[in-house]
């Protein structure tokens, strides 16, 4: 049975950095009308642009998913996405003091919180969703990326990574029940990267926000004394660095043990709000990122185009 749409309470709002771009970003969460949908409004900027979660409107996604509507952006949109989707919230107005939500701990768990906090309001309507009943499949066979969605009787996503690293391995997580795991399951996962990959972010003009407290880097090669004093001047600390046990720079404790893989299903929940409506279909995935998961979601807009015209 689907069940009406919901917005929340009251006006939630929450400051940081943003992961990408190192800018002070402030983030509030405001409450919308009935078939509002989610749409962010940048505050900055002169008669307060709005761009609304479309998938069509994605424009980048550089370790993260950037949109653009009339040449306004906004950054790494994907953590914000993710905590609404996965709460299940159907019309949301979010406002950004800056061009990037601020990356927080790393995970979701704090827009989560902020969320929790505004309260939930069931509106009039019914919830307009997306009924899965045809298979779509996106695959790469070169980077042996796998994404399919298949019939089911709520949204469920199953997601598998492996990497011949210690730290990592193969993993594997299974969301059933969305609105009962999401908050204690998947939000609290962090944001990782590579340490061989952080000079080449540094060189995009990325992960300028970056640091240890929102960050878990795996370590992928041998760290000499050398390669600390360049990590330390990249990452602004003056504390030591030492390669953890567990693989994880400085030793940093997960808070699940498959902790990597949860936040690759964090940022599918994400990028699979982009389609503008939920769905009810399993979703699993093996070894996607945001390029896969935004070209697997065109194919589902594609597949699905009558169908989500009628919703509208």
């Amino acid at each position: 049975m689907i069940r009406n749409q919901w917005t929340i309470r009251n006006s939630v709002s929450t400051s940081g950095i943003g992961l990408h771009t190192g800018v002070d970003s402030t983030i509030t969460f405001k409450p919308a009308p009935e078939n509002y949908g989610i749409r962010f409004v940048r505050t900055d900027i002169p008669n307060f642009p709005e761009i609304k979660v479309d998938i069509d409107s994605v424009v980048d996604i550089s370790r993260g998913t950037t949109i653009e509507e009339k040449g306004v952006r906004i950054h790494t949109v994907d953590h914000a996405l993710a905590a609404v989707s996965g709460l299940r919230i159907d019309n949301v107005l979010i406002e950004l003091s800056s061009k990037e939500p601020p990356v927080m701990d790393g995970s979701a768990k704090d827009f989560v919180a902020c969320l929790h906090n505004a309260g939930f309001v069931e509106q009039s309507s019914p919830r307009k969703v997306l009924n899965i009943t045809d298979v779509v499949n996106y695959s790469d066979s070169e980077r042996e990326i796998d994404i399919h969605v298949i019939p089911s009787d709520r949204f469920r996503v199953t997601f598998m990574v492996e990497y011949p690293l210690p730290a990592l391995g193969t993993q594997y997580e299974a969301i059933y029940n969305m609105e009962e795991d999401f908050a204690k399951e998947v939000a609290p996962a962090r944001t990782f990267c590579f340490l061989s990959e952080i000079e080449m972010l540094k060189e995009k003009g990325l992960v300028k926000g970056g640091s240890l407290d929102n960050a878990l880097v795996i370590v992928d090669k041998k760290i000499d004394q050398r390669e600390v004093m360049r990590l330390r001047e990249l990452f602004g600390i003056e504390e030591n660095l030492i390669s953890g046990a567990n693989g994880i720079l400085n030793g940093k404790v997960l808070r699940f043990t498959n902790e990597p893989v949860r936040h690759k299903t964090l940022d599918l929940i994400g990028d699979l709000a982009l389609l503008g409506v939920p769905i009810i279909g399993h979703v699993t995935a093996a070894r996607s990122g945001h390029a896969s998961n935004v070209e697997f979601v065109k194919m589902i807009k594609s597949a699905y185009r009558s169908e989500l015209k009628a919703l509208k």
